[in-house]
C-alpha cells in the first residue's frame, strides 16, 4: 500500500480519514481507487476555477474596452428596452441632455424629446425598424442641458436576444445619432466657400482674358489707328469742302451774275468737289464700320459672361486669333495655317478664340530667343470621323519631360517672373473640356512643342 500512496497536495481533506477507516468486505485496492477519483475531481475543480477566473478577467477587459469606446464616441447613443425605457447611454448623450447615467436609466426615451410630434416620429421609426429588421433614419429634436431644442439625426435598429431559449426575440432598440446643427452650419460654410471659390475662379478667368487682351494693345492701337486716321482725314476734307460750298451758295443766294458764279465755281473747284464727295463719304463709312467691327470684337473677347452656345466655324476663329496675335505682340511670327472645310463645332466663339490666342502666343514666346531661329508655327485642322482635330506645332525647344505632367496645372509657368500668370493653359484646358473636347501637350519628333485640340463636330 505504501508504494501506491497519492501525493499529499492532491489529497482531499477527508482522504486521510478514509485511509484510516476500515469497512468490512472492502479491500485496500478499492479504497485506493476511491481516493484516486476524489483527487481527480478536486484537481478538475481547481482547473475549472482557474479557467473561470481567466474568463472573468477577459470579460472585464472587454467590458472596459467597450465602455472606453462608448465614452470616446462623439455620436450620441442610447439603448432602450421593448417598452422604450432607457437601459444604457454613452457620455455624449449625457453631456447633451445634462443628466448622468443613473438619472437616465429606466427613464422613457419620450421624456428626452421636445414634443409629441417627435415622439410620434420615434414610434414610427421603431415600428419600421422592427418590420424591416434594418436600420431606419429619423431626425428627432432633443432637449439639451439648457432646455433648448437640438436636432439629432438617429439611426434606429432593433436589438435582439442572442442567447437562451428566447434567442432572436426583439428586446429593444438602439439609437445612434449625431447632432445636425453643426453639420448644417458646416454645410452652410462649405457652400459659402464654394461660392467664393467659383467667384474667384470667374475673376481669374476674366483676369487672364484681360492679361491676354493687354498683350494685344499695341496691335489693337495699330488696327484702330488706320481706319480712325482715314476717317479723320476725310472729315477734315469734308470740312474744307463745306466752307467752299458755303461761299458758293452764299453768292448764289445773293443774286450774283452767271459770269461771277462761273468764275467762283471754277475758283472753288465745285465740280471736282462734287465728284470727290461720294468717295469721301464711302471711305468715311468704311473706316467707321471697320472701327466698329474692331471694337465689337474686343468687347466680345473681353466679355466676362458665358455666351450662348452656337455653331462656330473653327477656320474663322483660328484666322481671327492669328490676326490679333500677329498684329499685336508677334508681328514677325511666321504662321503656316492649313484650314479644313466644314470644321464647325458647337460652342462659344470668344472662348475658343481665347484658347487659340493663348496657344499661338505661347508658341511665339517659346520659339523666340537669342539662340533660336525665326519663330514659326504650323497649324493644321483635320476631321477624324466625328471629331475635329486641331494641331499647333512650333519650332521652339519643346517642353521638358519633367514639366509635361504639370503643364496644365494652375499657376505653373516656365516663363520668367512677370512674364506669365500660369493660368493661360489651365483655363484653356478647362474651356476645351467644357466644349466636350480634350487639350493635349507633347513634343514633336523633329523638335518643338505640339498642342492638340480635339472637339466634337457640330451635329
Amino acid at each position: 500500500m505504501g508504494g501506491s500512496a497519492v501525493p499529499s497536495h492532491r489529497v482531499l481533506p477527508g482522504a486521510a480519514a478514509l485511509r484510516g477507516a476500515r469497512i468490512e468486505g472492502v479491500d485496500d485496492a478499492a479504497w485506493l481507487d476511491v481516493i484516486q477519483k476524489m483527487d481527480e475531481v478536486y484537481a478538475q475543480l481547481v482547473a475549472d476555477e482557474v479557467a473561470l477566473e481567466e474568463k472573468n478577467a477577459q470579460l472585464e477587459q472587454s467590458q472596459r474596452f467597450i465602455a472606453s469606446l462608448l465614452s470616446a464616441m462623439s455620436d450620441v447613443l442610447l439603448a432602450c428596452d421593448a417598452q422604450g425605457r432607457i437601459e444604457d447611454v454613452n457620455a455624449s448623450l449625457c453631456a447633451l441632455v445634462g443628466r448622468d447615467e443613473s438619472q437616465l436609466r429606466g427613464t422613457p426615451v419620450a421624456e428626452l424629446l421636445v414634443d409629441a410630434d417627435n415622439q410620434a416620429r420615434l414610434q414610427r421609426a421603431t415600428e419600421a425598424a422592427l418590420a424591416q429588421r434594418n436600420a431606419v433614419t429619423v431626425e428627432l429634436e432633443l432637449k439639451d442641458a439648457g432646455g433648448q431644442c437640438v436636432p439629432v439625426e438617429f439611426n434606429c435598429t432593433v436589438r435582439v436576444d442572442a442567447t437562451g431559449r428566447h434567442a432572436g426575440r426583439v428586446v429593444g432598440h438602439v439609437l445612434v445619432g449625431r447632432p445636425t446643427g453643426e453639420i448644417k452650419r458646416a454645410y452652410r460654410e462649405l457652400s459659402a466657400s464654394h461660392e467664393a471659390l467659383k467667384r474667384a475662379q470667374q475673376q481669374l478667368l476674366h483676369a487672364e482674358k484681360l492679361a491676354s487682351l493687354g498683350r494685344l494693345v499695341a496691335g489693337v492701337a495699330h488696327e484702330l489707328n488706320n481706319p480712325i486716321s482715314f476717317v479723320l482725314g476725310n472729315v477734315h476734307a469734308l470740312a474744307r469742302y463745306e466752307q467752299r460750298l458755303e461761299r458758293y451758295l452764299d453768292a448764289l443766294h445773293a443774286g450774283a451774275s452767271a459770269d461771277d458764279l462761273a468764275t467762283l465755281r471754277q475758283e472753288l473747284r465745285i465740280d471736282a468737289l462734287r465728284s470727290d464727295l461720294p468717295s469721301l463719304i464711302e471711305g468715311t463709312l468704311e473706316g467707321a464700320t471697320r472701327t466698329a467691327e474692331i471694337v465689337q470684337g474686343l468687347r466680345r473677347f473681353a466679355a466676362i459672361h458665358h455666351e450662348q452656345r452656337s455653331r462656330v466655324d473653327i477656320n474663322e476663329v483660328v484666322e481671327q486669333a492669328i490676326h490679333w496675335v500677329t498684329k499685336g505682340t508677334a508681328p514677325r511670327f511666321t504662321i503656316h495655317w492649313q484650314a479644313c472645310p466644314e470644321a464647325v463645332v458647337d460652342g462659344s466663339a470668344s472662348q475658343l478664340q481665347q484658347v487659340l490666342m493663348n496657344l499661338i502666343q505661347n508658341a511665339y514666346d517659346a520659339a523666340t530667343g537669342p539662340d533660336l531661329e525665326q519663330p514659326q508655327l504650323w497649324i493644321e485642322a483635320r476631321i477624324e470621323g466625328s471629331t475635329l482635330c486641331l494641331a499647333l506645332r512650333d519650332n521652339g525647344p519643346g517642353i521638358p519631360e519633367t514639366d509635361l505632367a504639370r503643364i496644365f496645372d494652375p499657376f505653373f509657368t516656365t516663363k520668367p517672373v512677370g512674364k506669365g500668370t500660369g493660368l493661360g493653359l489651365s483655363i484653356s484646358y478647362g474651356i476645351v473640356e467644357q466644349h466636350g473636347g480634350r487639350l493635349v501637350a507633347g513634343n514633336a519628333q523633329d523638335g518643338g512643342a505640339v498642342f492638340t485640340i480635339t472637339l466634337p463636330l457640330a451635329s
